[in-house]
């Protein structure tokens, strides 16, 4: 009866053990590794399209396919590679913002990569000035970089 039970005892806990293993998930950032996860564009004029490169690393042992890259608004546009980026390369998702209304921003873009069910979210992030303002702006700052005596 003691090894019945002993045997059967074995049989749970090795079951167990293998569940835990097969519910760690893998997450985007275990095999993709990004420069930077928010950019900010300072203050922006507005309806005038910006781009921003965030850069990433293959930090896997295998090819890695980027399967999407949503945006949070139709305002946000992402461009994302299409052939598989293979171990130890990098690539680049290119975050893409063209804002209609003025004022503060934050939008995100989530990447999904292929065999990962753990998406990860990148983020742009700035402030949209109408034309006159943006025009201030852009007057204040070269009257301060003037004052200086150069760019800074």
């Amino acid at each position: 009866m003691k090894k019945i039970m002993l045997a059967v005892t074995a049989v749970f806990v090795s079951a167990a053990l293998f569940a835990q293993n097969a519910t760690q998930q893998k997450k985007a950032e275990d095999v993709v590794k990004f420069k930077e996860l928010t950019y900010n564009f300072g203050k922006i004029k507005q309806n005038a399209p910006v781009n921003h490169d965030f850069v990433f690393s293959n930090t896997s042992d295998k090819p890695v396919i980027i399967e999407s890259a949503t945006p949070s608004c139709g305002c946000t546009t992402p461009v994302f590679p299409q052939a598989p980026v293979a171990a130890g390369k990098a690539d680049k998702i290119t975050a893409g913002f063209n804002a209609a209304a003025a004022g503060p921003f934050n939008k995100t873009i989530t990447v999904k990569v292929a065999g990962i069910d753990a998406p990860l979210e990148i983020r742009i992030t700035g402030d949209v000035l109408t034309a006159d303002d943006y025009a201030k702006f852009e007057k204040e700052k070269g009257s301060k970089t003037s004052k200086t005596g150069g760019n800074k």
